[in-house]
């Protein structure tokens, strides 16, 4: 790899083609936001059980939310290149879908700072949907997570982007 890798985005590999953490020393604090998406499929009597706090673990999508808070938290110490980011918000909404059957996953995560929260709503989403996964994993192991995507980010250098 070369320099010229920089120049084609990849913000993450230094000029000798090694693997960085970017430095964003110089640049502005912003309002920065990020809100990612992603689905789990179950059987549906395992969602009607879940949505009838049938569990033997509890009710899960109390627990799924809180650990999708704590994910958000801690990505940095999950994904190596990530910077510590002092969130200021982090929201996980956790909602039946009787079409997959199943539940859908939106993490919204904000900061004011130098970069970017979309890694952090991404962990978010994947924490909160494992997490359900094990709570039902007794009753069903069909479950099948999916569809983990970013939906949207807002501030920064590179502006506003949308799905």
């Amino acid at each position: 790899m070369s320099a010229g890798r920089e120049k084609e985005g990849l913000s993450h590999v230094g000029a000798d083609g090694a693997a960085r953490m970017v430095d964003v020393s110089s640049k502005p604090e912003t309002a920065r936001m990020a809100r990612a998406t992603g689905t789990i499929r179950m059987e549906r009597a395992t969602l009607d059980a879940i949505l009838a706090n049938g569990l033997a673990k509890g009710d899960v999508i109390a627990v799924a939310r809180v650990a999708g808070v704590l994910a958000a938290k801690k990505t940095a110490e999950l994904i190596p290149l990530c910077h510590p980011l002092p969130l200021t918000d982090v929201q996980i909404e956790l909602v039946p879908e009787d079409d997959l059957p199943g539940l859908r996953a939106t993490a919204t995560t904000r900061t004011f700072g130098r970069t970017g929260v979309e890694i952090e709503a991404i962990s978010a989403v994947c924490v909160t949907l494992v997490t359900v996964y094990d709570m039902a994993k007794a009753i069903d192991k069909t479950m099948l997570i999916s569809d983990v995507c970013l939906l949207e980010k807002r501030g920064g250098r590179s502006g506003d982007w949308r799905r």
